[in-house]
This record gives structure tokens, sequence and C-alpha cells, in this order.
């Protein structure tokens, strides 16, 4: 078979046809006349892969590509939330000195039961102060209202620790009640550490177990 090694120029009438130009490269003599193409069927560019691209199985391939991706991050929250249904001994810190709590502690106080009556789980709750308890006139006013609003939610009976005036730091005694008392979580307000109550920082380092800070 004979090669041409030479630029080809193929004349069409242009009234009807459309002119080619074919640069110089290996190409069979013989198929010369396969190369031309009526200008109706030039009207659209890459006629050929327009007709591909609705026949395209890509779509397909993404949506099965898609599922299995979900099906895998769907398993991992399960597993990541299968822990948090397994609480059954809940610590309520209480670090404000509002008689009546203020709105992060009511908001605490409310999640903790909701969780233990889900769960099924038991509640202490610690008081912690730097004062003495003699210097704190509305300190049992305050234990009244911790036992109101734990009543709203379900719950008549709870532990009740009080850790008044011992000098140790807010977040230094949750944790100590946590790992003694052997706690499953803390349940506290981030306005107990805008307030500087306790120590974010600190958390992770004294606390044994998770901690649920709650947005306000």
């Amino acid at each position: 078979m004979a090669f041409a090694h030479y630029p080809v120029a193929i004349p069409f009438d242009t009234s009807k046809h459309t002119r080619i130009s074919i640069p110089p490269s290996f190409c069979s003599t013989e198929s010369l006349s396969s190369l031309a193409f009526t200008s109706s069927s030039l009207s659209s560019p890459f006629p050929l892969l327009s007709k591909a691209r609705n026949l395209s199985i890509f779509p397909r391939i993404n949506r099965v590509e898609h599922k299995a991706k979900a099906e895998p991050l769907e398993s991992e929250a399960n597993l990541a939330a299968e822990p948090f249904s397994q609480f059954k001994h809940l610590l309520l810190p209480i670090t404000d000195r509002n008689p009546y709590l203020s709105e992060g502690t009511r908001q605490a106080a409310a999640t903790t039961a909701a969780l233990a009556k889900k769960n099924g789980a038991d509640i202490t709750v610690v008081v912690i102060d730097e004062k003495q308890k003699e210097a704190l006139p509305e300190h049992e006013t305050q234990l009244a209202s911790v036992r109101w609003h734990l009543s709203e939610g379900g719950f008549q009976e709870f532990k009740l620790l009080e850790r008044l005036g011992e000098g140790s730091k807010p977040t230094a005694i949750i944790g100590e009640v946590a790992d003694d008392m052997n706690l499953d979580l803390v349940v506290m307000s981030m306005e107990a550490i805008h307030s500087k109550h306790v120590d974010a920082n600190l958390l992770a380092e004294f606390v044994p177990c998770p901690v649920l800070l709650l947005p306000l």
C-alpha cells in the first residue's frame, strides 16, 4: 500500500460542499474519498460527539459513586452517635450565684433532665462556689430552684453535692467529681465559660468524660 507524504487539498463545489485541508500526515490515498463531508453534516461541530453526549454513561456512574459514598458516611455517623446513647450518670455543675439560676444554668438543667429521661440515667448536681455556705445568704433559695427545674423535667430524686469554700478552681472540682463518681457526661452552658467561672482550656485536662457545652 502506498503512502503520501505531502499536503493534499480536496476541492469541492463551494455552493454545496465545504473545503477541507489535510495537514501533512501519514494517510492512505485510497481512503481520501471518505474525507468528503457535505456542508449539512458540518452544520453542528463534532456531530458524533453531540450524539454521544446524549448516550453518555457518566451521569449514571456519578449517581452510583455518590450512593456508594453516602453509605459509609451514614454508618460512620451511627457509630459516632452510638456512645452518646449509653449515658447512665450525668453531672450538672452549678457555678453561678443567681438564686433562681441564670439562663444558661436553667438551659443546662433542662437539657440534663431530658437526656437522663431519654436514657434512663441518674443525675448528680454539684454546687460550686469559692465562698463558704455562711457567706451565701441565698444558697438555700438556689438549691430550691435547682430542685424545681429538675422536677419540671421529671426528676424528683437526684444526688446533690455542695463544694463550697474549698479554694479549688471550679474546673478542677468538676473533674474530680466526674472521676470519683465515674460519670458518663457533664452538661454545662457556655455561659459558665464566658463568665470565667470555668476555664475551657482545662476541661479536657481535668474532666475524664465527655462534656456537653450548650450555646446560649
